[in-house]
């Protein structure tokens, strides 16, 4: 008989930057992620009025604020940006001065933890007998 152990399904997260507040000036995102951890299969939503964008963008541009040379911008209201790879996402909006007002953010997407091996235990079947032997007595 084999038995297994059930393993826990991932539970992925989906974040809205900066909760309730949004996505806007004045704010500082990178406070706001501090202790979070990202993992590949997590998500952020930014909800954001018109006016705003998001741009992922380089990690120099990230540190300067460069505006213009985004390498993803969106300017929906509502942008989903889900994690597939690991390593550090840059993200600021692309909107002029918005980024020196602290709309910016930088995040770094580790891989998902590994479930538990499946441990399964094989039972000892017991032992048979020896067959009894037959003995044949030529007369």
């Amino acid at each position: 008989m084999v038995l297994g152990m059930a393993m826990p399904s991932q539970q992925f997260r989906t974040y809205t930057v900066g909760d309730a507040t949004g996505w806007i000036p004045g704010v500082d995102y990178n406070a706001w992620a501090k202790g979070k951890h990202f993992v590949v299969g997590d998500s952020l939503v930014f909800m954001y009025p018109s006016g705003h964008t998001v741009d992922e963008v380089f990690e120099n541009d990230y540190k300067n604020c460069t505006e213009g040379n985004p390498i993803t911008r969106d300017d929906s209201g509502c942008t989903t940006i889900p994690f597939l790879t690991v390593g550090l996402r840059y993200f600021m909006c692309g909107s002029m001065g918005h980024c020196a007002q602290g709309m910016k953010l930088a995040v770094n997407v580790t891989a998902a933890p590994t479930p538990p091996a499946l441990h399964l235990r094989r039972q000892r079947q017991p032992s048979r007998p020896p067959a009894p032997h037959s003995t044949t007595h030529l007369i």
